[in-house]
């Protein structure tokens, strides 16, 4: 029994690497030099032409061809060496790429990434690139809207260089709880001409009042930006059972007036003169045989 169990331990034991070996991915693709780099980082002025390398590494024991394709921003400023790589078994080949920064360039960061793809599995190398010269941080808040029990605003970042926004949600009613509700880090990075549409929950909104939202975006390095909006809050179904009410009300006496309106108006007496009014002046009833 001893032995037996002795036994599972050890092909456990022995299955564990291979498991973790097939589990690892046969090829990589990173920054080449650097020791791990997480992503590229390159810096220049506008017309500089930048130039850096990526290496594939094959770990597995066929032949790797690989395909390349750049995105982002600043996709169209990137030049690969080439767009496809054979690289032999259990090998690291390297590919060139350069970035001309043209003359019109904004100051600021400019993203890429340069994408790798083979046998149905694709990864990626971010680039950061900033261009020298001074920066301009700006946000806006636009679109600011009310929906049910949510808040949907958009921020926008019309700068140069990326941003990090705190949001403050603040309300001011006649009758409801006000609601002051600060968001950090929403989103964690805004990239310079980017737009985020977000949504906040209202929890315990009105529901009868007439409400102002405001919204404040604020982030390091930007002048703070301000929206607001207004909502009314009506309590439909209530609103509507006191308005079948009021015409349920109102019919009986629409009918008492009409009823008063269409009795004949009663005789006055024979006997009854009319005496002229003025100062002085009594009305009487004048006898008969006088």
């Amino acid at each position: 029994m001893l032995r037996t169990a002795a036994t599972a331990v050890f092909v456990l034991l022995c299955a564990a690497p291979a498991a973790r070996a097939a589990d690892a991915p046969t090829w990589t693709v990173e920054p080449t030099a650097g020791g791990g780099r997480p992503y590229v980082y390159m810096e220049g002025v506008p017309g500089t032409v930048l130039e850096d390398r990526l290496s594939v590494t094959n770990r597995s024991t066929d032949p790797l061809t690989v395909r390349f394709q750049h995105s982002n921003s600043a996709a169209t400023w990137l030049t690969l060496a080439t767009t496809r790589l054979t690289v032999p078994p259990r090998t690291r080949a390297e590919i060139p790429f350069s970035v001309t920064v043209p003359a019109d360039a904004l100051p600021g960061d400019h993203p890429a990434a340069i994408t790798a793809a083979s046998g149905g599995r694709e990864a990626s190398v971010r680039i950061r690139l900033r261009v020298g010269g001074p920066t301009l941080g700006a946000l806006t808040v636009e679109d600011v809207s009310v929906s049910g029990d949510a808040i949907r605003y958009s921020l926008v970042n019309r700068g140069n260089t990326p941003l990090t926004p705190s949001i403050t949600i603040r309300t001011d009613g006649f009758f409801g709880r006000p609601l002051h509700h600060r968001s950090h880090g929403q989103p964690p990075e805004l990239l310079p001409g980017r737009r985020v549409t977000l949504t906040e929950k209202w929890p315990n909104r009105p529901s009868l009042d007439a409400v102002d939202v405001h919204i404040r975006a604020t982030a390091p390095g930007a002048p703070p930006s301000e929206a607001t909006t207004s909502a009314t809050f009506v309590p439909w179904r209530t609103a509507a059972l006191a308005a079948a009410l009021l015409v349920a009300a109102a019919v009986p006496a629409r009918r008492l007036l009409r009823r008063r309106d269409a009795s004949p108006a009663r005789p006055r007496p024979p006997d009854a003169v009319d005496a002229p009014e003025g100062p002085g002046n009594v009305r009487h009833a004048a006898r008969s045989g006088a």
